[in-house]
Order: structure tokens, then C-alpha cells, then sequence
């Protein structure tokens, strides 16, 4: 399903130069709050790529949170030259229609979801029919076989059938349908898209407690309701933060950094981009790491922000391994290394992230050197 689902850039290769611009080339602008990206209704597939790198190649994750004493903003004299923020739109987290509805075992529990937990998706299908016939008001069975359908499991793909379901479920009160069937209004290429009908079943889920839900609505609040909307999305935003959505923790963190529908507040911010961040959220890494690399909300710390940008780096975020070339170009926060700074370069600039800093930077790098540069970049590269 596409339309609401958000992906990463295309890839694509650009060369090297030399090293001659001074550390403050590293000085770039804070950005402001991206477009919205929203939760799809489907089990997306999780994010390319394996969590951790190979051995040794990785500093690994800060198991210890922030000490009250990081909160304090750091006074300019102490900030460090800035990097830019995270430049791309808001992510989508994954999360399917049903989560919530788990069970372990079907001993004494639900047979159909157990089943589609196990991935029998006919048996979770014929499970959830026998259901609906000795309740022709189950709505949780409806539900099911409505994510069979959108997701083409067991059954063929038919998003005019699922919204079917959804909505006979939704007239229940579900707030799971009410979720499905407003992911699907918001896609290109469902069942045709009306923004309006989206937030009508976004309100009805978010006004239920689903946390999904309530991201997605203030997503469209911040897009359509002015100043008033942004108050109700940083309380929605917050609802879904609670519930541990990072993408929610990401978002709202913008807008307290923003100081939109919130009052601005770096601190509160980098916590949110901290939590986002230990929940595995590639923006949210970014944004965290950018922040303690300056000293915004937090004391500047180097080489956290480097072990941060790395990690989000070894995942594929283009932005991430821009600015963990650049750390590398000038030594700040890591070694300097001309040939690690060339490789992240290459797989930063492989999609669509050029740096003309980098370019002069590395332009007198070897022959030899280039091509370990390469190599790397070819070993580091996702499929």
C-alpha cells in the first residue's frame, strides 16, 4: 500500500575533492518542521538492512538515559559549531491494524488472530468467518479479515473489499477499523482519497485511545488547523508519545524545538529526539545527535553525537552519514580519517545528499585511498 507509507531517497554516486575549508564549514541552519508523513494501516516491512553493523564497526547504542544535569541548554560559549537538522519528512512508523489484538497461544484465547500471528492466513481467515456466525456482530473479526484483503494475505488484494469490512466494523465502534478505514481515505491509490473522511475515522480511533490514530490525526491538524490545530496536535502528539510511537516522540519533539502549538523548549525537545531515538527511529537519532553535537538542550558531547550518527548511518540515513563524513573529514567528535570520511560521503551522496564541503575536502585523496573508500562504501551499501 502507498500513498501515507513514507520511504527513503533514491540513490545515486557523485565524486570527491580536497580537504581546505575550515572547521566552521561543519556550521549549517537549524530546519524547520518537515511535511507529514503518516502511519499506514498495513504490517509494513521493517527498515532494510540488519540492526547492528559487523563487529567492531559500530559504537554501540548509550545504554544510560539523560542525566538531569544534560537537560540544562549549554551557554554559547560552550555550544559546539552546529550541524543541520533532519531535513526529511516525518516518518511512518510501522504499525499494523492489529497490534493489540495479539494472543500466544490459541488455548483459551482468540484462534483466528493466533493464526495470523503464525502467518495461516486462510485458517486466520476461516477462523474469523466461523466467528462472525456465532456473532454477527464481531468486530474484531471483521477487522481481520479486512487486513487479509488490504494486505493481499490469503486472500487477493482488494482494497474496496477490506474497506468493506472496515466499515462494517467501524459502525461497531472499532477503533482499528476507524484506523484502516483512514489510511486508506489518505491513499493515492486505495479506494479514493478525501482528507475529510480521514480525519472523521482518525477522530473516532483517537477519541478511543489509539495511539496510531491520534499521530495521524495531529499530523493533519499541523498541516490544516493553524495555530488552534497545533495546540490539539501536540496534545494528540503527546498521547501517542506516551504510548511509545517514536515517530510521535520524533514529531513532537519539532514542535516543542519549534515552539509551534507548544512553548519552545530545546530541552523538553532533545529528550523527545532522545526517546524517538532509543525506540529506533532514524530521524529521531539524527535530530538527537544533532542536538548534542551543538549543545542544544543538552551539554555538547562529541563523540555521542558521533556514536549516534553512526548507528543511524549503519541503518542508511542519508543525512546520518553526511554528517558522519564531515566528523570524520575534520576530526570532531572521531578520528580523523579522510577514507571513512570519503566512504560515508559516497553513501550519503549515493542518495541524492551532495556536499560540496565534502568534494573539496577529499578531492586530493589517493588513487589507493579512493579505492578502499569505495570498497567500504560498497560493503556498508544496503541491497
Amino acid at each position: 500500500m502507498t500513498g501515507p507509507v513514507g520511504t527513503h531517497s533514491s540513490w545515486k554516486l557523485r565524486g570527491l575533492r580536497r580537504m581546505a575549508a575550515a572547521i566552521s564549514v561543519l556550521a549549517l541552519s537549524v530546519m524547520p518542521l518537515p511535511p507529514a508523513v503518516f502511519i499506514a494501516a498495513t504490517a509494513m516491512a521493517q527498515d532494510a538492512g540488519p540492526d547492528a553493523a559487523p563487529d567492531g564497526a559500530m559504537i554501540p547504542f548509550r545504554d544510560d538515559p539523560l542525566a538531569p544535569e544534560m537537560l540544562e541548554p549549554a551557554s554559547p560559549a560552550d555550544s559546539a559549531v552546529p550541524f543541520d537538522a533532519q531535513d526529511d519528512a516525518l516518518p511512518s512508523p510501522v504499525g499494523p491494524v492489529l497490534e493489540g489484538r495479539s494472543v500466544e497461544t490459541e488455548e483459551g484465547g482468540d484462534a483466528a488472530y493466533a493464526a495470523f500471528q503464525r502467518g495461516l492466513f486462510l485458517t486466520a481467515f476461516m477462523r474469523a468467518a466461523d466467528r462472525l456466525e456465532g456473532d454477527p456482530d464481531d468486530a474484531a473479526a471483521m477487522t481481520l479479515i479486512g487486513e487479509l484483503y488490504i494486505q493481499g494475505l490469503g486472500l487477493p488484494q482488494d482494497f474496496e473489499r477490506a474497506a468493506e469490512w472496515f466499515a462494517l466494523a467501524a459502525r461497531l465502534d472499532d477503533p482499528a477499523a476507524h484506523f484502516a478505514l483512514g489510511t486508506l481515505r489518505l491513499a493515492e491509490d486505495g479506494i479514493g482519497r478525501d482528507t475529510a473522511a480521514a480525519r472523521r475515522h482518525f477522530e473516532a480511533a483517537a477519541a478511543a485511545g489509539h495511539a496510531p490514530a491520534s499521530y495521524n490525526l495531529a499530523l493533519i491538524l499541523l498541516e490544516t488547523g493553524g495555530e488552534e490545530g497545533a495546540e490539539e496536535a501536540a496534545r494528540l502528539l503527546q498521547h501517542a508519545a506516551d504510548s511509545e510511537i517514536p515517530q510521535a516522540q520524533h514529531a513532537l519533539g519539532l514542535l516543542y524545538r519549534e515552539g509551534r502549538g507548544v512553548a519552545e523548549n530545546p530541552a523538553r525537545a532533545t529528550a523527545l529526539f532522545h526517546r524517538a531515538a532509543r525506540n529506533g527511529d532514524l530521524e529521531g537519532m539524527v535530530e538527537y545527535a544533532t542536538a548534542v553535537f551543538n549543545g542544544i538542550g543538552v551539554a555538547p558531547d562529541e563523540e555521542r553525537a558521533a556514536a549516534w550518527f553512526r548507528i543511524a548511518a549503519w541503518r542508511g540515513d542519508a543525512t546520518a552519514q553526511n554528517r558522519l563524513a564531515l566528523i570524520h573529514a575534520f576530526g570532531r567528535g572521531a578520528e580523523q580519517d579522510l577514507v571513512e570520511a570519503a566512504s560515508w560521503h559516497l553513501l550519503a551522496a549515493g542518495q541524492g545528499l551532495d556536499d560540496e564541503r565534502l568534494d573539496e575536502a577529499l578531492r586530493d585523496l589517493s588513487d589507493e585511498q579512493l579505492a578502499r573508500a569505495e570498497a567500504l562504501a560498497r560493503d556498508r551499501s544496503w541491497p
